[in-house]
């Protein structure tokens, strides 16, 4: 016979347990580094704002896509060498322009474009090594921990086939040496302010993503609840003039429910607004929904 079994979505403390677990294995299949706080905001920002999906599957595909977008990024030209690139072409374009000129004028011209090319070509050509430079880096880190991860699933391999002499070598002999590798490798990165390539996907990277999918300010997002709890009656002044009782009702009931005083069963609030035509109640409604939601229309 079949056993019906209810299985829930896990919360977001499970969620962000989950995504650290998981998040040795995206760093080395794309190749960067994922801070913790990104795995926060994934967890947090997915619950908070996509609703038709669930954890830990939403959160998940936020640190995919961020990782991924960041690696596009690295293996991209940077946009200081592009706009470097970029003007040297065109200047080019007019230094071929200017030859077939004659006059006084266009001479000085070419000599001055002539002086500017080889200053931006020079600076093209160091900003290139450095990129090449960081990007070997990246790859060999990224090289470093798959050796890692290998190694560690070799160790697994030779316990379970109880081939104690091969796991102590690779536990004892090989792992401490990659690691050591690593970790002289991590202390020796380039100061992050000279960086051409960023290297770590951050809370504002999958705010980023959260943004596209939804439509929402990044700036919104990454405000903390007390904080935009702080604002409330702010927001609500700016499509509702007047109408401080009112305004100041709401404000309390809201902050009350989302400071966990009343009961988490129960709805959040219950508000009859009662007056004539042109007052605000509607216009209070819908800017309470806009900032509790994000959407005035729930």
């Amino acid at each position: 016979r079949f056993q019906l079994v209810l299985v829930d979505q896990p919360n977001v403390e499970d969620t962000i347990s989950i995504l650290r677990g998981l998040k040795e294995r995206y760093e080395i299949h794309h190749g960067v580094r994922i801070k913790d706080n990104a795995l926060i905001a994934a967890a947090t920002l997915s619950h908070r704002y996509i609703s038709d999906r669930f954890l830990p599957d939403k959160a998940i595909d936020l640190i995919d896509e961020g990782a991924a977008q960041l690696r596009v990024e690295i293996n991209s030209m940077p946009a200081e060498m592009d706009e470097t690139s970029r003007r040297i072409l065109q200047l080019e374009i007019e230094k071929e322009a200017l030859k077939k000129e004659s006059d006084e004028a266009s001479r000085d011209r070419l000599e001055m474009l002539s002086q500017e090319l080889a200053e931006l070509q020079e600076e093209f050509n160091g900003l290139k090594l450095q990129w090449e430079k960081e990007k070997s880096e990246l790859q060999s880190l990224s090289n470093l921990k798959q050796k890692i991860e290998e190694t560690r699933t070799k160790i697994e391999q030779a316990r379970s086939d109880y081939n104690l002499e091969e796991a102590a070598r690779l536990e004892y002999g090989i792992l401490p040496e990659v690691e050591k590798e690593m970790a002289a490798f991590t202390t020796g990165d380039t100061p992050k302010k000279t960086r051409l390539l960023k290297e770590e996907v951050d809370s504002e990277d999958i705010a980023g993503i959260v943004s596209r999918w939804t439509g929402i300010p990044v700036q919104k997002m990454m405000e903390g609840e007390s904080e935009r709890l702080l604002h409330l009656p702010e927001h609500l002044h700016q499509r509702v003039v007047g109408q401080d009782e009112a305004i100041g009702a709401v404000t309390d009931a809201v902050v009350r429910a989302r400071s966990g005083i009343n009961d988490p069963n129960r709805p959040m609030g219950s508000f009859i607004f009662l007056g004539p035509t042109g007052v605000g109640k509607t216009e209070l409604a819908r800017s309470l929904a806009e900032f509790l939601f994000d959407d005035q229309q729930n």
